[in-house]
Parts: structure tokens; C-alpha cells; sequence
């Protein structure tokens, strides 16, 4: 909560205030005091607040983990520092009086005086020894006078000051150390009634312990009293007393009273010159010896009364007497106006000693605290505007990187897909050529398979299942050793190139070591998964005797294996369109479809054709009766017999040779023309499957990588957000920092600060 000060003559309701103000300065020299006071208070409580606002502020800052520090310990420290002095001051101020402490030697009249300027007998005094410890006399806002002795807190009567401030009644408890204090009213003394106190003390005649006289009663004392004898002279006494407060203070204010002036009036000859006397002796205490005034203003620190005349004309006007009344020593209005003199004078030094002494240099302080504050602002309000500017151009680096990275990412990303597809279809070549090749050489491979064979169909079957897997195995490993190699090479030369000179400059340096990890992958082997059992599932072997120049082998032969069956049908049509059919006993539908030719087994094609042999030779047996005549008659009929019995014995061998060796031989012959034919069925799927699992395999490790950079994209973005956030609270902090810089500087303490000068310049100025 901020307070605003008037400022002085710059509209009506502040220039009431000032001439208010002017209105009490004139009224009385201690109204100055109270005046300050009240103003300088209010200043501090509005310091104060300042500086716990500002406290908070640094301390929250402080706290702030989100920002880097702005702000220092020792700042806040510092700042807590502050507040603490402040309210201690505050204190101070609040709780301030103007303290006047009287000196003398005994029987000077020291209580005298202070009862002269009480207006009535509240110390004890009299010839001798009377006061026997410091008595302090200070206002009370009651209607009722009471004592308070030291360590105590009990209200005494004031009729017992004498008993226990009286050296002829002296109490066993009390020493000339000790502290009585006289609680007045402050409706019975108007000095009372403006913060001032008045301490009388035992004769510094009589003790030895002046150092801790002055250490207990001297050191905050605003004005010292020398209250003289103006029938002998200023003794030796006084003079020391006064020089150990000259050393522990630095120019304390001194008044002298030189009292018992109306002994003059009896000898009315020597009184310029006694005067004269007194005069120059005081004054060269007070600027030679003390140091404490010019000869220009001792003057007015030395007086020539007589406190006992003052204090009984006083009595009188109290009582609705006139003053003069009584039995008074001629020149009684001229003493009694020195007397009214020094205590206005009087008044006016406490209250311009206190201002200047005190409240003014408790402003100083003020303004110090205000100035160091106001550097402890800019520093905070430069560290974060630097922040701020150093988050602004990180926010700005990491989105140019960003971006960056972004345009890199997707040229990258078309650039590999292009590469992919052209590594894709040169293994998609490469393997279709050496799968062809290996096909070509199947009978290598299975030649190299060993293991009992049996035409059993139990043995057969597990000879089977043995064989597709030694082909399964042996494919796989010729392709790998021909593919697989070169292949993998490749890849990984393509990876590394990846990595190395296009995401790997997208990351940051603690990262690319983890893209290290992942290329090149050297676990990485293509599968060929040819899975020749189902492939040739369906192969039926025929390892069944036949002879090499039986009818069925010749027409094998002589038309080949693969017009076989397309050579039987054409066979069995002609033979089957020569023959005549019985006509059908039942009508066929029209809406029967042909007889598919491809439906009828090959069984059945060659027993129809052997139908159709027989029928034609039927029909031909004269013919072929005609044939043998004439070549019994050409060649005879032993070249007959000899070739009967060679085609027989041919026979002979070629039954006897039919064992399971050569049933193995037919059967892998079998078995590998079947399996070429399925095999190159899968040549091109082969490829594709090779070049599908290259693309998975890049594929798989361009988004690992890709990963890493999103990885990277996501902490960039995060890092922007972050700014963004600091961005916010240091725009907020700096706009804080601101303004209680710019209240410090403008609004508040600087008219505080103007505020403390103009009273303080405005009392001076008065009281000087």
C-alpha cells in the first residue's frame, strides 16, 4: 500500500497543510520537533511499506525456479536489512524525546531551574547537598504526578521524591547512579507537553564516577545545562566534566546558566564588570577549550538569571498573584526576561538540535536506503531485460533451427525415397538373376542329397520332406552367398550416408551418438523363404519299370515328353472320329456342355488308345500279314529270330538293371525337371519379396532415425515454449521491477525524500 505526500505549494488543500504547518512552527520553537516528527513518522511508515512490497518482490523473484537468478541473496538480504532499519527507526522516531540534562557543581541550583521552568517546586532544592541521584522529569498524559524508581514499574506518590531524591533524607537503596522519574502531567507544563525531558543530576562535585555519568544519562542527551554559581566562578570541576562529554560526543550543545544573578543587585558597581568576567571566561570555554561554538554565537549560550526569583514570580502568577509581588532584588523584569531569553532560546536550539541531529540525519539515512534500493531495482530490471533479450534470441535460434530442420526433413525424405527404390529394384534384379542361376544348377543340388531310398510310400514320403528341405537349405545358402553380401553392403553404405551426411547434422552433439548406435545394423540378412514343400506338394513320381523300346517310351521319345499327351489326344481323336460309335439310345441335351478333352486322365487316353490300336489292327491284319510275308522274304527268318532276341535280351538287362539305385535316379530326375518348372514359377515373387524386406529394412531404420530427429524437433519446441513462458514472467518481473523503480524514483520516496528536506529546511530555516 503506497501513500502519496503533499507536495509543498502546488494546490490548495497542500498549501492549507503548509500554512498549517507555518501556523505551528510560529506558535512555539518545540512545536518544530513534534511537527517533524509527526511528518518524517509518516514518511517511514510509507518507506516501510515500499521497502516490504519491494522485499516480497525480491524474495518471490528469488524463488522463481522457473527463471535464471535476476536477483542475488545478498540482494534480498540486503532489502530484509533494510526493512528491519527502517522499522527500527520508526521506532526510534516514534518513541523520540528531546532530553536536557542540567550539571553543576552542588548548590548551583540545578533543581532550581528545572523547577522554575516546571513553574512550580517539583524537585527538591534548597542550601546544601539536596539532590542525591538523577532525577528525570518527563510528561504524562494523566491528571496525577508519579514516581518510578529504577527496575521497578510501581507508581510512587510524588510526595516522596523528597525522601528518595533528598540528600539529607538519602534512601540505603539508592546511589548517586540512580535513576528517579518524575511523571508529570503534561496539562500543568507546556514544555512537558511537546516531548521534552529534563534530567537533574547530583553535583559532579561530589563523585568520581563522571565516565559512567556520562555513558549512562550523557550520550543521547540533545542539550546540556551548565548550571553555574555567578558568585564565584567557573571552577575546574565543570570545566573537566565538560571536556570528557566534548570527547564522547561530537560538539554537544551546551547552555550556561550562570544562576544567583540577583546577588548583583547588591552591589550594583561591579556588576558590568563581574559580568563581563563570567562572560568572556564562558565564552572561552565554550570556543576555546570545547570547540563547540564561534565567538559569534556564544552569546547565546550564556545567561545570567536567577532561577529562585523566576520560580517563586511564577508560584505567585500560578496562585492569581502578581509577580512582581514579594520581596524581589532590583532588576527582578531584567533577569526575568534573560531567563524567559534563554528559555527560548533554549527551545529553539533542542528543536533545531533535534532536527538536524536526529531526524535529519535520519533522512540521509532514508535517502541512502532509497538510493541503494533504487540501484538494487535497476539491477534486477537489467538482469531481466538481459534475460529477456537472451531468451528472445535462444527463442529465435531454436525456431531457425527448427524450421531448419523441417525444409532438411523433407528434402531428405524424398531424396531417400528415391534412392530406396532404385536399391529396391537393383536387388529385385539381383536376386531374380541368381535365383535363375540356382534354378539352372537344381540338379547339383539335389544330386548332393543322400539318404536311403525305398519305393515304399511311408519311406518316399520322408524322402520327400528330407529333400525339399535340403533344397530349401541349399538355396538359401547359395543366395546368401551370392546375394546377401553384396546386398548388405550396400545397405549399409546407404544407411551410413544417411546418417552420417543427412539427419545426423539435424541433431544436437549428445544425441548423434545414439544414431551411432542404431547404423549401421549389421544383424540385418535377407530371408529367402522358398517353401519348396508345399511348392511341390503335388509331385507324383513314376518310378514304375518301362522298358526303353516298349510303345509307350517310343512314343515318349519320339514325340517328347512335353507333346506326349497333346500328340495321344490328337491320336485319340482321329482314331475315335475312324471308328464307328453305336448310336445313343437317349437323346443328348442341347444343353450339355462338350466333353472337356483336359477332364479325361492320362490313364484313361492311353487305354482308349490301345482300344483304337487294337480295332485298327483288327481291321489291318491283312495288311500287316502282307508286310511280314514280304520282309520274311527279304531278310529271312533268322535276322527275325536275331532281332526277336536282342529286343528280348535288351529286355532282359533292362529289368534286371530296374533296382532302387536307378529308381532314385529317376526319381531325383523326376523330381528336379518337376521342381525347375515350379521354382521358375517364383523367380520374379522371389525378387519382390527380397527387395520388399531391402525397403523394410530402410524403411525401419529412416523412421528410428526420423525418431531421433521428432525427438529433437519435440525438445525444440519445448525449449520455445519455455522461452515463451519466461518471456512472459520477465516481461511481468521487468514491468514490476518498473514500477517501484519509477515510484521510488518519482512518486514515492522522492517527495518523501523532498518532503523530510522542506521540514527540515523549513524548521532550521525558522529556528535560525
Amino acid at each position: 500500500m503506497s501513500l502519496v505526500f503533499p507536495r509543498p505549494n502546488t494546490n490548495t488543500v497542500h498549501g492549507k497543510k503548509d500554512k498549517r504547518l507555518m501556523a505551528e512552527v510560529n506558535a512555539s520553537p518545540l512545536k518544530h520537533f513534534v511537527t517533524a516528527k509527526k511528518k518524517i513518522n509518516g514518511i517511514f511508515e510509507q518507506l516501510g511499506a515500499y521497502i516490504k512490497e519491494s522485499a516480497s518482490f525480491l524474495e518471490d523473484t528469488h524463488k522463481n525456479e522457473e527463471l535464471d537468478p535476476v536477483t542475488t541473496e545478498e540482494q534480498v538480504q540486503e532489502v530484509r536489512g533494510y526493512l528491519t532499519k527502517v522499522a527500527s527507526i520508526g521506532e526510534v522516531l516514534a518513541r523520540r524525546q528531546m532530553k536536557v540534562v542540567f550539571f553543576g557543581r552542588t548548590s548551583n541550583g540545578k533543581s532550581s531551574v528545572i523547577n522554575a521552568m516546571l513553574c512550580d517546586k517539583v524537585l527538591p532544592s534548597g542550601i546544601g547537598h539536596t539532590t542525591n541521584c538523577f532525577l528525570r522529569v518527563e510528561g504524562t498524559d494523566g491528571n496525577e504526578a508519579f514516581l518510578l524508581t529504577e527496575g521497578s514499574e510501581e507508581r510512587k506518590s510524588i510526595k516522596t521524591v523528597n525522601h528518595l531524591a533528598h540528600a539529607l533524607h538519602q534512601d540505603e537503596d539508592l546511589d548517586a547512579g540512580s535513576l528517579v522519574c518524575v511523571m508529570w502531567p503534561k496539562a500543568k507544563c507546556a514544555l512537558l507537553r511537546d516531548d521534552l525531558v529534563l534530567v537533574d543530576s547530583p553535583g559532579i562535585d561530589v563523585t568520581t564516577e563522571l565516565d559512567s555519568w556520562i555513558d549512562k544519562f550523557c550520550l543521547d542527551a540533545d542539550v546540556f545545562v551548565l548550571v553555574a554559581n555567578s558568585e564565584s566562578t567557573l571552577m575546574q570541576t565543570e570545566k573537566s566534566f565538560f571536556h570528557k562529554v566534548n570527547e564522547r560526543l561530537s560538539s554537544p550543545n551546551i547552555f550556561i546558566l550562570n544562576n544567583r544573578w540577583d546577588a548583583s543587585a547588591s552591589e550594583p558597581e561591579y556588576m558590568d564588570e563581574v559580568h563581563r568576567q563570567h562572560m568572556d571566561r564562558c565564552t572561552n570555554f565554550l570556543v576555546d577549550e570545547l570547540g563547540v561554538v564561534d565567538r559569534a554565537q556564544a552569546s547565546d549560550r550564556i545567561f545570567f538569571v536567577s532561577a529562585k526569583e523566576v520560580l517563586q514570580a511564577r508560584v505567585q502568577k500560578a496562585q492569581g498573584m502578581p509577580e512582581a509581588g514579594g520581596a524581589l532584588a532590583e532588576g527582578f523584569q531584567a533577569r526575568m526576561f534573560e531567563f524567559q531569553n534563554f528559555e527560548r532560546r533554549f527551545e529553539e536550539c533542542i528543536s533545531q538540535s533535534a532536527v538536524k541531529t536526529k531526524f535529519e540525519q535520519h533522512t540521509v539515512r532514508a535517502k541512502q536506503i532509497s538510493e541503494a534500493l533504487r540501484c538494487i531495482m535497476d539491477s534486477v530490471h537489467i538482469a531481466a531485460q538481459e534475460q529477456r533479450i537472451y531468451c528472445l534470441e535462444t527463442k529465435e535460434d531454436r525456431q531457425d533451427r527448427l524450421e531448419f530442420i523441417d525444409n532438411q526433413l523433407d528434402l531428405l525424405t524424398m531424396d531417400c525415397k528415391a534412392k530406396i527404390k532404385k536399391i529396391t529394384e537393383e536387388v529385385e534384379k539381383q536376386v531374380s538373376n541368381a535365383f535363375a542361376e540356382e534354378i539352372r544348377k537344381l540338379h547339383v543340388l539335389v544330386d548332393d542329397f543322400h539318404m536311403d531310398f525305398h519305393p515304399s510310400l511311408v519311406v518316399l514320403k520322408v524322402y520327400k520332406n528330407e529333400l525339399h528341405r535340403h533344397i530349401e537349405e541349399g538355396l538359401g545358402k547359395n543366395m546368401s552367398e551370392r546375394c546377401s553380401t553384396s546386398i548388405t553392403s550396400a545397405l549399409m553404405a546407404f544407411l551410413c550416408a544417411l546418417a552420417l551426411e543427412g539427419l545426423k547434422p539435424l541433431l544436437p552433439i549428445p544425441v548423434r551418438e545414439q544414431v551411432d548406435k542404431l547404423v549401421p545394423r549389421q544383424c540385418f540378412s535377407l530371408s529367402y523363404d522358398l517353401a519348396c514343400d508345399k511348392l511341390c506338394s503335388d509331385f507324383q513320381e513314376d518310378i514304375s519299370f518301362h522298358f526303353s523300346l516298349g510303345w509307350t517310351m517310343l512314343v515318349n521319345r519320339f514325340l517328347g515328353p512335353k507333346n506326349t499327351r497333346r500328340r495321344a489326344v490328337y491320336l485319340y481323336s482321329f482314331i475315335y472320329i475312324q471308328v464307328p460309335r453305336p448310336m445313343a439310345l437317349t437323346p443328348v441335351s442341347t444343353s450339355m456342355p462338350p466333353f472337356p478333352q483336359s477332364a479325361m486322365t492320362q490313364e484313361e487316353l492311353m487305354v482308349s488308345m490301345v482300344t483304337g490300336l487294337a480295332s485298327l489292327t483288327s481291321r489291318t491284319s491283312m495288311g500287316v500279314l502282307v508286310v511280314g510275308g514280304v520282309i520274311w522274304k527279304a531278310v529271312g527268318w533268322r535276322l527275325i529270330a536275331l532281332s526277336v532276341g536282342l529286343y528280348g535280351l535288351l529286355y532282359i538287362y533292362e529289368r534286371l538293371t530296374w533296382t532302387t539305385k536307378a529308381k532314385e535316379r529317376t526319381f531325383k530326375r523326376q523330381f528336379v525337371d518337376y521342381a525347375t518348372e515350379k521354382l521358375q514359377l517364383i523367380v520374379s515373387y522371389t525378387g519382390s519379396n527380397c527387395s520388399h524386406q531391402v525397403q523394410q529394412e530402410l524403411a525401419g531404420v529412416f523412421a528410428q532415425l526420423c525418431q531421433q530427429v521428432d525427438v529433437t524437433r519435440q525438445n525444440l519446441e519445448d525449449e520455445i515454449t519455455d522461452m515463451n513462458r519466461k518471456i512472459e514472467l520477465l516481461n511481468s518481473l521487468q514491468s514490476k521491477a518498473k514500477l517501484l523503480r519509477i515510484k521510488l524514483k518519482n512518486k514515492l520516496i522522492k517527495r518523501a525524500w523532498t518532503k523530510m528536506m522542506v521540514v527540515s529546511r523549513l524548521l532550521l530555516g525558522r529556528l535560525a
